[in-house]
């Protein structure tokens, strides 16, 4: 890969980030604190729990990931899906923990760091796999939760993707464009596609 498409492919990998975590934001924007704790059923987790365990994933795997397992020895996994005992703003501070390493890690991944060996668990990827395996994990609890949020949510709701019966609208503002991709995509300009 040279260095124009390694630019091209680190810009793509940014935005998808980007629009996962706007939905994240969206999301939990639309939460009371009662609301962003509650568990639909009693073996289902909150939204709350699954940022906790965002957090405590994307700390541990990409903090120092090119010279470090991304399963540090001080993560807690199992606690990470026990309800969260502090507030709201202490609850968004850890999973910012998580993903500002992301962040950074994402930022650092240049040509020569995208096809190094790094271990997670002890099983050997390349840069680009665990960035791969990242996002997959990421977009699995971005799902995740939009559908808890949805059950635990009292009121209208804004849509996160094209609102049903709205595809042929987007399609006629965004044709050709990234927009297209989702309400979450950046444009042309660089701003939300549904701003």
């Amino acid at each position: 890969m040279d260095s124009a498409d390694s630019n091209r492919w680190q810009a793509a990998m940014w935005e998808t980030v980007q629009a996962y975590r706007r939905m994240i934001d969206a999301i939990t924007a639309q939460l009371t604190d009662d609301e962003l704790f509650a568990r639909p059923s009693a073996n289902v987790n909150s939204v709350a729990i699954i940022l906790r365990h965002l957090g405590g994933n994307l700390k541990s795997r990409w903090t120092d990931f090119l010279t470090t397992d991304g399963e540090k020895p001080d993560r807690d996994r199992d606690s990470e899906f026990l309800d969260w005992e502090g507030d709201r703003q202490s609850l968004i501070e850890h999973f910012e923990s998580g993903w500002r390493a992301f962040e950074s890690a994402v930022n650092a991944i240049d040509e020569d760091t995208a096809g190094k060996t790094i271990f997670i668990r002890g099983e050997a990827h390349s840069v680009a796999q665990a960035l791969t395996r990242s996002i997959t994990h990421l977009t699995y609890h971005v799902g995740q939760i939009a559908m808890i949020a949805r059950m635990v949510h009292v009121g209208e709701w804004r849509w996160l993707t094209v609102a049903p019966g709205g595809s042929s609208e987007h399609n006629e503002k965004s044709w050709g464009t990234s927009a297209s991709r989702s309400v979450f995509a950046a444009d042309e300009t660089g701003q939300n596609a549904d701003r």
